[in-house]
C-alpha cells in the first residue's frame, strides 16, 4: 500500500521571515510572479479554501527536498487548500505507484518533482489522461504537457561553474568531472559545461564519472578514485552538491588542499563548507522554495480558469565565501529574501 500523510496545511509552520504565518505579497517578487499573485489574492474564490491538492515527491531528502517540501507547504497554507504528499526516496517505480495512488483520489491539481522523469512520465501522462492539471517543480517531463514547469535553468548552472573554475585556472590545467545523467534536466549540467570549456582549450577533462542511482559507487568512493589516479589534478566540476561535499572529504583525505571543487543545488550543507574555506568554492544555490511555491500559485490559477506559463525558470544564486560572512542563509530561496541578503541572480 502506498503511505501517504495528510497534511492540514494550518498546521504547517510558517517559513523563516515570513509575516503572519505566511508569504507576503511584498515578499512575492521574482520568476514573474509577482502580479499573479497579487490579482489571485485580491479576488480568490472562496472555494480555494477546498481545493484538495497532492504532491509526488521524488525525494525530501538533502537541502534541496526539504526546501521543495516546504515551499509547497507554505504555497498551500498561504493560497488555500489541503495538501497529501507521498515522499520516493529516489524510487522511480515507487514513484510511478505513488502518482497513480494519489490520481485515485482525484486531487484538484498534482504537484511533482520528478528524480528520474523519463521514467515517471507515463504515470504523469495516466495523471494527465484522467483529467488532473500536472505541475512540477526542479525538471521537466519529457513528452507530457504538464500545465506548467518551475525549475532552474541547468545548462546556465553547467556553463557557470565550469566557466568559474577555468577563469581560476587562468585558462590552463586538469579537471575531472562527476556528472548527473538521471535526469533529462540534471543532466544539461554536463552540456553546459561542456560548451563552456569550448572557449578554454587547454582545460583538459582527464576522469569522469556518471552517478547512478542503483550504482554501488558512492561520489566520495569515486573521487577517491579520480585523486589516486591523477596526482596532478587542479579541480574537480560536481553537477549536484552532494558530490561537491563528498568529494571535498576526499581532498582532505588525500591532502590536496589547493584543489577545486564546484556543486549545484545550495543550502546550508554546501555553505558552511565554502564557508569554512574548504576547497569547495562555489555552489550555485538554486531557489527550490520557490519553484514549490510556484506550482501552487499557478494551480490557483488554473483552477481559477487563467492561463499559465509553460516554463518558469527561478533565480539562481552563485554562492562563494565572501556571500556568507553575515551568516549561513537557510531562506534564501524564499522569494524576495536573496534580493534582502543583497545576492545577485547568476543564471
Amino acid at each position: 500500500m502506498t503511505e501517504r500523510t495528510e497534511d492540514p496545511i494550518s498546521e504547517t509552520p510558517a517559513p523563516a521571515g515570513a509575516a503572519h504565518g505566511g508569504l507576503t505579497r511584498r515578499l512575492l517578487i521574482g520568476a514573474g510572479a509577482t502580479l499573479a499573485v497579487s490579482r489571485y489574492l485580491g479576488s480568490r474564490p472562496a472555494a480555494a479554501a477546498d481545493y484538495r491538492f497532492a504532491a509526488a515527491l521524488g525525494w525530501t531528502s538533502y537541502d534541496s527536498g526539504r526546501h521543495l517540501q516546504e515551499g509547497f507547504k507554505a504555497a498551500v497554507k498561504e493560497l488555500g487548500g489541503t495538501l497529501t504528499s507521498t515522499d520516493a526516496g529516489f524510487d522511480a517505480k515507487k514513484q510511478s505507484d505513488q502518482i497513480d495512488s494519489l490520481v485515485a483520489s482525484k486531487p484538484d491539481a498534482l504537484f511533482i518533482t520528478p528524480a528520474d522523469a523519463v521514467a515517471i512520465a507515463p504515470a504523469v501522462q495516466r495523471a494527465i489522461a484522467a483529467g488532473i492539471p500536472v505541475f512540477a517543480a526542479d525538471s521537466m517531463v519529457p513528452g507530457v504537457a504538464v500545465k506548467t514547469t518551475a525549475m532552474s535553468n541547468n545548462f546556465g548552472m553547467g556553463f557557470y561553474t565550469a566557466d568559474y573554475i577555468a577563469k581560476q585556472l587562468k585558462g590552463k590545467g586538469k579537471i575531472a568531472r562527476v556528472m548527473l545523467p538521471q535526469n533529462e534536466s540534471w543532466d544539461q549540467r554536463t552540456l553546459g559545461m561542456e560548451w563552456a570549456l569550448r572557449a578554454h582549450p587547454d582545460i583538459k577533462i582527464v576522469a569522469e564519472w556518471a552517478f547512478a542511482l542503483a550504482g554501488n559507487v558512492t561520489p566520495r568512493q569515486a573521487v577517491d578514485n579520480i585523486l589516486t589516479a591523477n596526482s596532478d589534478l587542479d579541480a574537480v566540476w560536481c553537477a549536484w552538491d552532494g558530490a561537491a561535499v563528498e568529494g571535498t572529504l576526499a581532498a582532505r583525505a588525500a591532502d590536496r588542499p589547493n584543489l577545486i571543487l564546484t556543486g549545484i543545488d545550495g543550502g546550508s550543507q554546501a555553505f558552511n563548507y565554502i564557508q569554512a574555506g574548504s576547497q569547495l568554492k562555489l555552489s550555485m544555490a538554486q531557489t527550490f522554495y520557490e519553484m514549490a511555491y510556484l506550482c501552487v500559485l499557478y494551480a490557483h490559477e488554473h483552477k481559477a480558469g487563467r492561463a499559465t506559463p509553460r516554463t518558469v525558470i527561478t533565480p539562481t544564486y552563485a554562492v562563494t565565501k565572501p556571500m556568507l560572512e553575515k551568516g549561513i542563509p537557510d531562506d534564501y530561496d524564499v522569494p524576495g529574501h536573496g534580493d534582502k541578503l543583497g545576492w545577485t541572480r547568476a543564471v
